[in-house]
Parts: C-alpha cells; structure tokens; sequence
C-alpha cells in the first residue's frame, strides 16, 4: 500500500506553509535565548550577581522547554483527533501572541518581582505553542510526500530553526551596533519580540491555505481516530517512544550548547565582544540551514538511522575541539567551532524529520512525534545549558562540559542503534505493538 498523495497540491504550497510556521515558531523561541543570554539578567533580575543572573534568566528559558510537551500532549490529541491544519494555526497563534507579549513585559525597576513573574508564565505559553507545531509541521510535509521522498519533504520544517536563529539574532546584531549599550538594555531589546507581530499575520495568512493531509484526510473518512492518542501510544508502543526520546536529546543539547551556552560563555567569561560572537553564530547558523538540508535529502538515499548514528559519534569526536576553538578568542577559529558544532547538529536534525514520524502509527503520530521531541528538549535545550553554565561557573573549565556532551552522545548513540531503519516503511499505517511500519 502507498501513501496517498494530493497531485493538486503544489509541492512549493506544502514547502512554504510547513517551512513558515516553524521559521517564525523558532525565531519566536530563540529570540528568548538571545536575549536571556545578553539582557535579562540584568533587566529582570537587577538584584543578583552577574552568575546567578544568568543562571536566573537561563531558568526562565528553560521554562519553555518543561512546558514543550504540555503542548504536544494537547495539540498532539486534537492533531490526532480533528486533523493537523487546525492545531498548525492555533500553535502559531499561541507561539506568536505570546512572544510578542514578552516584548512588552516591564522590567523590574517598574513592577518588582511581577516582572520575572510575567515573564515566566509567558515563556512557558511559548513553549506549550511550540510544542504543537514542530510535530504538526513536519506531518503536514512527511504526509503529503511521494514514496521515497519523505526525507527531502521533511527538510522544509526543519529549516525552520536556521532561519529563525538567522534572522534573530541578525536583529539582535543590528540593534545591538546601532544602539548605544543602555538604549539597547532599556528597550532595544524589544523589538524582535515586537517585530513578531509582523510574522504572525504572515505565517497565518499562508497556513490558512493549505488543506488537511492526505494521509490523515484517509484515516478521517475510515472512522480511524484514537479515541485517546497519549493512551494508545503509551500502551502499544513504549519501547519506541522512550528510544526515540533518549536518541534526540542530543540534538537540543548540542544546539542550545552552541547558541545559548557558548555565546553566554563567550561575552562574559572569555571577554569577545559580542557582535564578533553573533556573527559567527550567524555564519555557523547559515552552513547549518545547508546542511540540514542535504543531510535530511541524504536520508532517503542513506538510511535515517545510519546518519542519525553518525552525528552522535561526530559530536563525540567535536566535544573537546569545540571549546579548545573558542577559548583561541580568534573570531575565525570561533566560527570554525561552531560550525563544527552545528554540522554534527545538522546530521541528527535533518533525518529527525522524517525518521520520528515514521516511527509512529497514523492513529498517534501527531502525539507520538511531537512527545518524543518535546520532552527530549527538555533535557537536552532546558536542562543542559543550566547544568553547563554551573558546571563551568564551579570548575572555572569547559572540561565537564564536553564530558556531558560526550556522555549524551553515547547514550544516543545506543539508543538510535536500538531503533528501526524506516526509510522504506509504508507510511500510511501497518504497525503492531512496538514495531515500526512494515515494508511496503
């Protein structure tokens, strides 16, 4: 049995509405980190200590990933009960209401501690709207592709990160060379929260347009819905969710490591001016967008698990030679390191498009991609920028860092080798309990 496939739908309409939503979601989501990374220390936690205000600010950011699979569970349902277009567009409307709320919180010196307050509850709706887009976009692209194309239709959500960091932090760039350094903290900050107004009214525009998934649109007209998804995923297929959760842990710790953690480390500890470290993340972000791509089209031909298996033993080897780059304070070497770092991401995140899907029955693959994706960025984007910004803060050395790295790429590695090759699975449905499609 093949995928049904709509001919009528431009594949350029599947690419743009998948792609949109998750570029502007992630500019959305990493906009934070930026800032966190930069300002709000000092603009909404004026009374701690340089350390603790980072570690006070990173806390929030880690906020939106605890709150990532609240919003997989509950658009994960809905997804998997009415269909994947309805939940696209409300996620994108809570993503992008909230963050632009976010610019317009006031700062300590005005409203005390309500300041962090708002702040906090409106990072973790920017996570609940995250956690039901990244799932929801990539089926939309997954669903609507032909046989033996689902990895290159896949490389159209996952896009999404790379522009979003570039156009951010770009943002961030201009302001921060245009602004003198208290206009900057006082409100110049703002902006790209604000600016993400603009972004909204275009990603709903566009997502509005696009019509419900072939493959979903054949399980509503069979009556084939899960009357409770979550449950039905927890009870038939346990093995594969916890793997494939465990197996992409990585890929959130080696980005936010990157980008979060690394450019904290860089402008405080190690002295680089900050537009020096943001260019070269804008350089490191741009290579990764390629790649992304070419290692998600790869995967067609490659085999999701053998790239997925590769990247985790890549960030093994890079774990050391990341930071020995940085610590150089040469801004060439810098972005060497860093685009060390994002390729090893790349080869993970690219398959991981079509390869979560593809694990999972129709019934629950709504709940099934978007859980093992969210809570994986728990541990991964939440947790390990706090422990490495502790780690580092404590020992004075990036050593511990590049052993967690080390640790979590192992540990993903043997999680992935315990995972299915599916590349070449039928995509409508075909699944028992903890098994993976059968070959078409």
């Amino acid at each position: 049995m093949t995928t049904p496939v709509r001919a009528e739908v431009p594949r350029s309409r599947i690419a743009v509405a998948s792609f949109i939503g998750t570029a502007i979601e992630f500019y959305d989501f990493y906009i934070y980190g930026t800032a966190a990374a930069l300002v709000f220390g000092k603009v909404f936690f004026p009374t701690f200590s340089s350390t603790a205000g980072v570690l006070a600010s990173l806390g929030t950011f880690a906020v939106g990933f605890i709150a990532r699979p609240v919003g997989a569970v509950l658009f994960g349902h809905w997804g998997d009960r009415l269909g994947r277009k309805s939940m696209l567009i409300v996620s994108l409307l809570v993503m992008g209401l909230s963050t632009v709320a976010v610019g317009a919180v006031p700062d300590y010196a005005a409203i005390g501690i309500w300041s962090p307050v708002l702040l906090t509850v409106l990072r973790f709706v920017q996570g609940v709207g995250l956690g039901g887009e990244w799932g929801g976009a990539v089926l939309m692209s997954t669903e609507y592709a032909p046989p033996g194309q689902r990895g290159l239709y896949s490389a159209f959500p996952q896009l999404g990160p790379a522009i979003g960091f570039v156009l951010g932090n770009t943002l961030f760039l201009v302001l921060g060379a245009v602004l003198p350094a208290a206009e900057f903290q006082a409100w110049g900050w703002r902006l790209p929260f604000l600016f993400s107004a603009v972004l909204l009214v275009v990603g709903f525009y566009i997502r509005i347009r696009i019509a419900e998934t072939p493959v979903f649109q054949a399980a509503l007209d069979k009556a084939e819905q899960a009357r409770v998804p979550l449950f039905e995923l927890v009870r038939k297929q346990p093995r594969v969710l916890l793997l494939s959760t465990l197996s992409f842990v990585l890929a959130h710790a080696l980005f936010y490591t990157v980008t979060t953690f690394c450019l904290s480390l860089a402008t405080s500890s190690l002295g680089i001016p900050r537009t020096t470290v943001l260019v070269s993340l804008l350089v490191a972000a741009a290579v990764m967008g390629v790649a992304t791509l070419v290692f998600a089209m790869k995967s067609d031909k490659w085999g999701r698990r053998r790239l997925s298996a590769a990247a985790a033993v890549s960030v093994v080897v890079w774990a050391f030679p990341l930071f020995a780059l940085m610590q150089t304070k040469n801004p060439l070497l810098l972005t060497v390191g860093f685009i060390g770092g994002l390729l090893c991401f790349a080869m993970l995140y690219g398959p991981m498009g079509a390869f979560l899907p593809e694990l999972f029955r129709v019934r629950y693959r709504y709940s099934g991609a978007s859980i093992a994706y969210s809570v994986s960025g728990i541990v991964g984007g939440g947790v390990v920028p706090l422990i490495s910004t502790d780690l580092h803060a404590s020992t004075g050395s990036s050593v511990p860092v590049s052993l967690l790295l080390i640790v979590l790429g192992v540990v993903s590695l043997l999680c992935i080798l315990g995972l299915p090759e599916t590349r070449d699975h039928d995509f409508a449905d075909g699944l028992g309990e903890d098994q993976v499609p059968a070959a078409s």
